[in-house]
Order: structure tokens, then sequence, then C-alpha cells
């Protein structure tokens, strides 16, 4: 494995070793291993400036205005290179949506949704209250608490946070195939991981995590966007195959926000619409544990 991850990873390996985990197996674990960037709005001087929480929302003309409100936009181009292993675009715009709440039922790309902006396009500032029904609107209160200010990021690199597969039928559920001792490992990661996914920052690729993992958050995307199918509320295409080593995780936010802290929200996205620019067909989900 990479030597760098390595030494990142310590006092991983050697404490998994120590609670009677092969070497064998921590080695596969670590090979699992993705990286990613942790966005945060702390830590002044430590990383570059790549977005903002919050801001105007500024969208090109045509461009619907989303359902749901903004969270965050990524300036592409400030990206350190080769920090994530997921092929976006090397300049634009990525504008995150998302309500911090499950409302996968009601719209095609689950609890939010994401905007690719590319560079140069002419934009115009829309009403960042649009998603508002009314001026009493249930979420008012929620979105008034969402975070602004500017996003530093930091490299990060870690193997998965979760141990069980889906299977499309009974038993339903199986260890993760090649890792007997995965949820072993994943007991031990979470022990000396250290400040990985920290309240309050947003999280570009990696594994998806969240409060209470035991599968993979991204499966739990998978399913929404095939139960959106199902309902004639999303549009397959030929995409959509319901395979979820076809899709990977786009951002996660792990929320501060008073009254809803502990909430990660979930953006996934087929490899496929990734590679093509196909951003309108990410899925959104939450997970809240109050």
């Amino acid at each position: 494995m990479d030597p760098e991850l390595r030494d990142w990873s310590s006092p991983f390996p050697g404490k998994a070793v120590a609670r009677g985990i092969p070497a064998r197996d921590v080695e596969r674990w670590l090979a699992t291993a993705r990286p990613f960037l942790l966005l945060t709005r702390h830590g002044d001087g430590e990383g570059p400036v790549v977005g903002r929480f919050g801001g105007p929302l500024l969208l090109p003309a045509g461009t619907p205005t989303p359902f749901h409100p903004l969270v965050a936009s990524v300036d592409l181009a400030a990206l350190p290179a080769d920090a994530t292993d997921l092929p976006l675009p090397s300049d634009g715009r990525l504008l995150l949506f998302a309500f911090v709440e499950d409302e996968g039922d009601f719209t095609p790309t689950g609890s939010g949704s994401v905007v690719y902006v590319p560079a140069g396009t002419a934009v115009a500032e829309r009403d960042s209250r649009a998603w508002a029904w009314s001026d009493e609107d249930e979420y008012q209160e929620m979105v008034e608490r969402y975070p602004q200010g500017p996003l530093r990021a930091t490299p990060r690199v870690s193997p998965p946070y979760h141990w069980l597969a889906e299977l499309p039928q009974p038993p339903r559920w199986e260890t993760l195939p090649g890792h007997p001792l995965a949820r072993e490992l994943v007991e031990v990661w979470k022990d000396t991981h250290g400040h990985i996914a920290t309240w309050g920052s947003l999280q570009i690729g990696g594994h998806a995590t969240e409060e209470v993992t035991e599968s993979d958050p991204v499966a739990g995307a998978v399913s929404g966007a095939r139960r959106a199918v199902e309902a004639g509320r999303r549009d397959a295409a030929d995409t959509d195959s319901g395979d979820v080593s076809d899709w990977v995780l786009l951002a996660d936010w792990h929320t501060d926000i008073d009254g809803w802290e502990g909430a990660t929200v979930h953006w996934a996205i087929q490899r496929e619409d990734l590679a093509m620019r196909r951003f309108d067909r990410a899925f959104t989900t939450v997970f809240w544990n109050p």
C-alpha cells in the first residue's frame, strides 16, 4: 500500500493487530482506502479556500431554480490535484442543495440536488428562498441556520466506515466480501481515525459516513433512486442499474446545525453520469438520529 497512507493511518494498523486482527486482514482493509477532501470553515491558513457554505444563488439562464436550498458551492479549479479519485471537471462550480430531512419521496433527486456551472458561463442571481412555499414554510427556521462562510480544503484518506453489504435476496445482508473481520476493523478505525469527517464539515469524494454506519450510505442512495424510478418520479434512461458498484459518493455534509446536530447529507452519483457531467442525475439522502 502507499507509504503515505500507511503513515497517515497510524496508529490504526498497530492497534488492529494488537486487538487480534491478522496483519493480512488489516492490509486488505487499508487497500480499500479512498482519498477525499475535507472542507471546513475552521483552521484559518490551513489549506486553500475552495468554496463556501451559503452565499448568493448564481445560476445560468435556462437552469431551473432547484427545489432545495443552497448548501455550498465548490470551485473545482481550486481543488488540489489528485485529492480525490473522482473524475470531476477541472474547472467550473459545483453547487450542492439539500434539506436536512428526508424528502426522498417527493422529488426525482431525493432530499437534495446538484448543479454544475461550467467555467465562463454567464450567471445571474436568483431568489435564494425560492424553495420556500410561503413566509411560514416549516423549513424556514432550519435553512436560516445553515452555515455561511469560506471553506478550506485538507486532503484526507480513509478506508470504509461500513461493514455490511446488501444482497438482492434473503438474508439481505452479509459481511463485506473478502473482509471477514470488517466489523472489527471498522470499530478500530472509528477509535483511531481522529478528525476525519468532523461535524460541520463538507466532504468531497471518499467513503460515505454517518453517525451510525453499518451499511454503505451510497447503497441507500441507490435504493432511493430505484424507488423513485419505480414510482415514476425519476427517468431511468439507460442508467440506474441498481448496482452499488456503479455509484460513488460525490459529497457528504456532516451538519452541526442547532436542532439538527448529527444529521448527514449524502450526495451520490453513478460513475457514468459523473463522467458525462450529468449532475442532475445525482441522488441525495439524509441520515439523522435525533
